[in-house]
């Protein structure tokens, strides 16, 4: 199988699977093959053309040619089922922003690092931005200079993985190469002067003993704010047209990316320690501390700051809050792999925690009055788990079989802020975690798997997967996966498909995030109260049930053509229903009475009144929902055009998901009139068009002498904004076509030079038509879309990287 392998010069990987990593390196230190490719079985391995699943496999160098600076952005524009897009005034979610694949929410995808989990992160995602209410893993720990490759799985893959696995898998592999170093050096700005940028990063390989290698990677960047916000002479929001909106016609705001400094560390081991067997370890930290701002609190909003935050003698003009985060993540595995006897073994054990911690600045609490501080620890949230995996298979000719176990910890934590943060009415635009939103919980949970493929004749080929799992808080689950594949035409044409269920477990932070923070509700400030589902107000007053697994049926069928050498062309269906997604519930608030005169028959105002909140949420079991869609991914290189090389990649993504049944809604709420409310309009505009149903990527490459072009055009398709309750002033931002260049020239056969310019066309989303209803840009605050977001607001970006190899 081996020399067929190096014979063919393609390798695949098979996620997790014992010794295949190790082989697979060591094969391109050799300069043995030319391409890493991935598939799930655990079993052996096979070519993109010989997989039952779809894969994509994306090299670093692709990732950079993409011209984006960080790794989540860069896979947005190289993977159309992947978004990710920059989020503003929106707390601490500015500094995350959230990630998915097919549009099912950062919840659903599961990544991986070198074939091992990743940790989540700290930070529940509860602002009016995609993937609210969800949990994420923070890709903006990962630096691109440390990776090697990234190989996304688009299919359900829970029976091989365990939660979280149910639009796919994302693994990143490290580099691992040695005898080389890189010095990298970049810095950039956009168009309108704002947003300025520098940074550096430096990988080195070092040989360590006969056969071992270490492999470095460390980090720095700094990034400036950017602003784009709305230009307004009359403040709707206060019905305010004075001297002070017609000299701030930007009300103050600041709308755009944040103020960011990175620093970050991560090394990729290994050590043999017998001709079959090796030692290794891998991980990183990564710090990252932002700044982003809040709503600019007006003159006639906080009618004085007492002379904390105005300069002396210096008229009072309102003031701009700031949101600053200080985010840990840290993530460590080691392990080893290699043979007893004729089984690959490979076990490891995996330590990952993500922290944040929230300080609001340049503000005050209102209700201290003179002796208010102007900075407050608002708290912080972590998240952390520990992880012990085994992993066993053997090839019995035409028959595989492989089996494995997992053993998890998981932590959540939550700490109050100080308590000037949150005592009467708070720090202005964030009150901070109060003592009675302190939690640290933790579960376990203890999953196995089996799974055997079987090569029934030549061209024909069936796999499967069964799992279980037990979870120490809601319980146990069994997940199944069934796929196939048939070759034509000596591996040229291949049929494939696959059939499985998935699940999600609820996450800790779903289960126990509990807060409460200032919004805007029509022209009135108020204050939101989240309860967690396991409170006595949840789980009894207003009788929502304790959380459950989400449950999914998966099924996926295609093809993967090679009709010559250089071109490959693959094109596949999927249909994904989730059944009771875990949703966080829309705005719970007043009917009938009033703030202060709650109407006593109702309880939902009573619990209002009781804990001095205007309205409330919470998380809970709610909507089924049905996905479908189609892949088409198409890869052409050429040997030669004139004295130079082309390289085509064409991608396409089509998806659309619908919610179908009935909302499950509480009883209690049913029966008081709030089944609208429950999760209303726009609530569920989040789920089904808050990204774009399609999106293409057509990506050009030519290398020549000593320059190499890149020409990137990405189009996103439409997304839809959905009013709470008024169809007619919905709004559905047009698709647009965003295109990047990244020339390169190479001064020596060491030192290179590249330009980047993304967004040459300097395109913008559609501007927000408020239709008559000023929360719809909060008063001409906002000029884009900040609710359904599909690239951002930057516009032009120029970028100069200068790289030097020794």
């Amino acid at each position: 199988m081996k020399k067929e392998l190096f014979n063919k010069k393609i390798c695949v990987l098979v996620l997790s699977g014992a010794g295949a990593m190790g082989y697979a390196q060591d094969s391109i230190k050799q300069n043995k093959i030319d391409e890493v490719v991935v598939t799930t079985g655990r079993t052996k391995p096979r070519t993109i053309i010989t997989s039952a699943i779809p894969i994509d496999n994306i090299s670093a160098v692709q990732l950079k040619s993409t011209g984006q600076t960080t790794f989540d952005k860069a896979l947005t524009y190289a993977v159309p089922s992947f978004n990710s897009s920059q989020q503003t005034v929106s707390d601490a979610t500015a500094h995350f922003d959230p990630a998915d694949l097919r549009g099912l929410g950062p919840s659903r995808t599961l990544v991986l690092v070198n074939n091992k989990r990743k940790n989540q992160s700290a930070l529940i995602y509860v602002n009016d931005t995609p993937g609210k209410g969800e949990v994420g893993t923070d890709l903006k720990s990962i630096p691109s200079a440390a990776l090697q490759n990234v190989e996304v799985l688009r299919d359900g893959a829970s029976a091989q993985y365990g939660s979280d696995a149910i639009a796919g898998v994302i693994n990143i592999i490290l580099k691992n190469s040695v005898g080389k170093s890189t010095v990298n050096l970049f810095s950039g700005i956009t168009s309108k002067g704002d947003g300025f940028n520098i940074g550096a990063d430096f990988n080195t390989g070092i040989k360590v003993a006969k056969n071992g290698s270490l492999n470095l990677t460390l980090g720095f960047s700094s990034q400036n704010k950017t602003n784009r916000a709305g230009s307004v002479t009359k403040d709707e929001l206060f019905g305010v047209d004075n001297a002070w909106t017609q000299a701030n016609p930007g009300l103050g705001m600041i709308i755009g990316q944040p103020e960011t400094k990175v620093a970050n560390m991560f090394v990729n081991f290994e050590l043999p320690t017998s001709e079959t067997g090796k030692f290794y370890a891998f991980g990183g930290t990564t710090y990252r501390s932002g700044t982003s701002f809040a709503l600019y609190r007006t003159p006639y909003w906080v009618t004085s700051d007492f002379g904390l935050l105005t300069p002396q003698g210096q008229p009072y003009n309102g003031f701009q809050p700031q949101f600053k985060t200080d985010v840990y993540d840290y993530n460590l595995t080691s392990g080893w792999k290699g043979m007893f006897g004729k089984w690959n073994f490979d076990g490891s054990a995996t330590f990952g925690s993500n922290a944040v911690d929230y300080v609001v600045g340049n503000t005050i609490n209102v209700s201290l009055g003179a002796n208010s501080p102007t900075r407050f620890k608002a708290g912080g949230h972590q998240f952390s788990n520990i992880i012990g995996n085994i992993d066993i298979s053997r090839d019995f000719g035409a028959f595989v079989l492989g089996a494995g176990a997992e053993v998890r910890n998981e932590n959540y934590q939550a700490k109050a802020g100080e308590e000037a943060s949150y005592i009467g009415s708070g720090a202005e635009s964030f009150p901070g975690l109060q003592s009675q939103n302190e939690v640290n919980k933790n579960r376990q949970n203890i999953g196995a798997y089996i799974n055997a493929e079987w090569d029934v004749t030549k061209n024909l080929l069936l796999g499967g997967t069964v799992r279980y799992e037990n979870f120490s808080d809601f319980g146990n689950n069994v997940s199944w996966k069934g796929n196939a594949r048939y070759k034509f035409l000596d591996d040229k044409l291949v049929f494939r498909g696959s059939v499985s269920t998935g699940f999600r477990a609820p996450s800790l932070h779903q289960i126990y995030y509990s807060n409460v923070q200032t919004k805007i509700t029509g022209n009135t400030v108020a204050n939101q109260g989240t309860f967690n589902n396991d409170s006595q107000i949840v789980r009894s007053d207003l009788g929502v049930p304790k959380l459950n697994a989400e449950k999914a049926f998966n099924i996926t069928g295609g093809f993967a053509v090679k009709p010559f050498k250089n071109l490959t062309i693959t094109a596949d269906y999927y249909r994904i229903k989730i059944k009771d997604r875990v949703l966080f519930s829309g705005d719970i608030g007043y009917k009938t009475g009033a703030p202060g005169s709650p109407d006593l028959t109702n309880p939902v105002e009573v619990i209002l009144d009781n804990n001095k909140i205007t309205s409330l949420k919470f998380f809970t079991n709610a909507v089924n929902t049905v996905t479908q869609g189609v892949d088409f991914v198409a890869n052409y290189y050429t040997s030669a055009i004139g004295k130079g090389r082309l390289g085509v990649i064409a991608a396409f993504n089509y998806n659309e998901t619908k919610i179908v049944d009935n909302i499950a809604v509480p009883n209690i709420l049913a029966e008081n009139g709030y089944s609208e409310n429950f999760f209303d309009r726009k609530e569920q505009s989040r789920i089904t068009s808050a990204r774009p149903k399609t999106k293409t990527i057509l990506s050009l490459s030519y290398d020549i002498s000593k320059f190499n072009f890149n020409l990137n055009n990405t189009y996103f398709g439409s997304v839809t904004w959905q009013h709470a309750t008024d169809p007619a002033k919905d709004q559905t931002f047009s698709g647009k076509v965003i295109t990047d260049i990244v020339l390169t020239y190479k001064i020596t056969q060491d030192l290179k030079v590249s330009g980047v310019v993304n967004n040459l066309l300097n395109i913008y989303p559609d501007v927000i038509d408020s239709k008559g209803d000023i929360v719809t840009d909060l008063g001409g605050r906002f000029k884009y879309p900040w609710e359904v977001n599909q690239f951002g607001f930057n516009g032009t970006t120029f970028q100069l990287n200068v790289n030097y190899t020794f």
